[in-house]
């Protein structure tokens, strides 16, 4: 099998244009079949600030509304994801930027109301990632950069989170690669103490995760980065590794303790 490298990166490294500028220098490196995830960082919250549509977040996720689903896809699918492409391009990498909807590459259906009603928000099955056209990319030497919009297949956009699309990706597309899945951004990897940035966790397994949970050490934004990661895990990806965006070489070649590890 070959080795595929899916790569998401964080939204704060999107907002530096100098973090993001090397990140991207250091992915035009991986030698390994490799595939970009990204959302929008900021820039879809100012916009909308600018157009006067007010921003509800529950639980550090976006309601999206119909005029923001509007702000998020013209920000993610379009002015981001061309900036990134182009980038790309420029350091002679053969990039096409997608959202879902393009070639049909990832199919969602719109969150259910439970307690909160989310708006137009995606939720992907794995069996809605569609893996001969993405491998049609892959194996002509073109590199997919992903956006974080879907569509439900009857016409309708809807808004994904970025860390979910990465991790459907890898355990649909691990039927076909061995895949590793890299969850790149500002900080060095899953830490003890937050303000200690030294203070990495080199490796979590499920068990030491459930205690970690329990201590409270893990909470917020990582949980559902790590739900996903371990259930990845489970359904055929053979790494995840979570890190700063400035070691992507040493995580994809696996070399030494940088970042941390997640094994089953």
């Amino acid at each position: 099998m070959k080795k595929l490298q899916i790569i998401k990166i964080g939204g704060n490294v999107i907002d530096n244009p100098t973090e993001l500028e090397k990140f991207l220098s250091d992915f035009s490196k991986v030698t390994d079949l490799k595939i970009l995830v990204h959302g929008g960082g900021k820039v879809a919250t100012e916009l909308a600030k600018k157009l006067g549509i007010e921003q509800e977040m529950v639980n550090g996720r976006r309601i999206t509304d119909a005029d923001t689903l509007k702000v998020t896809t013209m920000v993610y699918a379009g002015l981001i994801n061309k900036q990134v492409v182009a980038a790309m391009q420029s350091k002679g990498v053969n990039a096409i930027g997608l959202s879902g909807a393009d070639a049909n590459t990832i199919k969602a259906s719109k969150r259910k109301v439970v307690d909160i009603d989310y708006g137009f928000v995606g939720d992907i099955e794995s069996s809605g990632v569609n893996v001969e056209m993405i491998s049609v990319f892959l194996e002509n030497g073109i590199t997919p950069v992903f956006s974080a919009i879907t569509h439900n297949g009857a016409g309708q956009l809807l808004n994904t989170n970025a860390d979910t699309i990465a991790s459907a990706l890898a355990v649909a597309l691990s039927k076909k690669y061995e895949v590793q899945l890299n969850y790149c951004f500002e900080k060095n990897g899953v830490l003890k103490d937050v303000e200690d940035d030294n203070s990495v966790i080199n490796i979590i397994t499920k068990d030491s995760y459930k205690q970690l949970l329990a201590e409270g050490v893990i909470f917020k934004g990582m949980i559902p980065k790590l739900d996903n990661s371990f259930d990845a895990i489970k359904n055929g990806v053979s790494a995840v590794m979570i890190a700063n965006s400035k070691d992507l070489i040493k995580i994809t070649n696996q070399n030494g303790n940088t970042g941390t590890k997640l094994i089953a």
